[in-house]
C-alpha cells in the first residue's frame, strides 16, 4: 500500500478523504499542522476530533507544533486581506511547506491536503501553494486532487452526521471569523 502524507485541517474534511484513500489501497498518514486556528480551544477541538477518527481507522496521526507566533509573523501586514486573498496564500504556503518537509523526513514521496475539500477556500490557491511547497523540498510531490469531487462532499455530510463531528463555521483563522460567522 502506497503511503501519502495527508495534511488535515478538521475531521469533517478529513474523514471522507481518509475513507477514500483506504478504499483505494492508499495508506494515509495524517499530519495536523494548523497554527492559524484560533482560539486555542478551537485548535484543540479540531485536532482531537481528527486524531480520534484517524485512530478509529488505524491511521497514523502526526501532530505538528502550534506555532502561532510564527504564523502571525508569516501573515503580518495581511490581516485585513479578504478571504481567499494574500493572507490565505501565505497561510497555505507555510502549512504545506511544513507538510512537504515532514513527508521528506519520513520518506513519503507524495503529500496532499484536505484543504482542497474545504468550502471556505480556493482550490486554485491551495494547489499553487502545494506545488510551490513541493518545489522547496527534494524528493516529494504534491497531489493536487480536488477532494470536493467524486461524491466526497456528499460523503462528508453523511460522516459528519454519523460521527457527530463538530462542524465549524469558519476556516480557523481569527481574521476570517468576522467574515463568516
Amino acid at each position: 500500500m502506497e503511503q501519502v502524507l495527508l495534511h488535515c485541517c478538521c475531521a469533517p474534511c478529513s474523514a471522507p478523504v481518509m475513507e477514500w484513500m483506504l478504499g483505494h489501497e492508499i495508506a494515509p498518514v495524517l499530519f495536523f499542522f494548523n497554527p492559524n486556528i484560533y482560539p486555542f480551544d478551537e485548535y484543540l477541538k479540531r485536532k482531537e476530533e481528527c486524531m480520534s477518527y484517524a485512530e478509529s481507522l488505524g491511521i497514523d496521526f502526526m501532530d505538528g507544533d502550534y506555532e502561532r507566533d510564527r504564523w502571525l509573523e508569516g501573515i503580518a501586514g495581511l490581516e485585513a486581506q479578504p478571504e481567499r486573498g494574500l493572507r490565505c496564500t501565505e497561510c497555505f504556503r507555510m502549512r504545506l511547506k511544513a507538510t512537504a518537509q515532514v513527508a521528506s523526513e519520513r520518506h513519503i514521496s507524495v503529500f496532499t491536503t484536505t484543504l482542497t475539500g474545504s468550502r471556505w477556500k480556493s482550490y486554485r490557491q491551495i494547489v499553487e501553494a502545494g506545488h510551490w511547497a513541493a518545489s522547496c523540498v527534494n524528493d516529494v510531490r504534491f497531489w493536487d486532487r480536488d477532494w470536493k469531487k467524486g461524491g466526497l462532499t456528499e460523503r462528508r455530510k453523511i460522516l459528519l452526521k454519523e460521527n457527530g463531528f463538530y462542524n465549524q463555521r469558519y476556516c480557523g483563522c481569527e481574521f476570517s471569523i468576522r467574515k463568516s460567522t
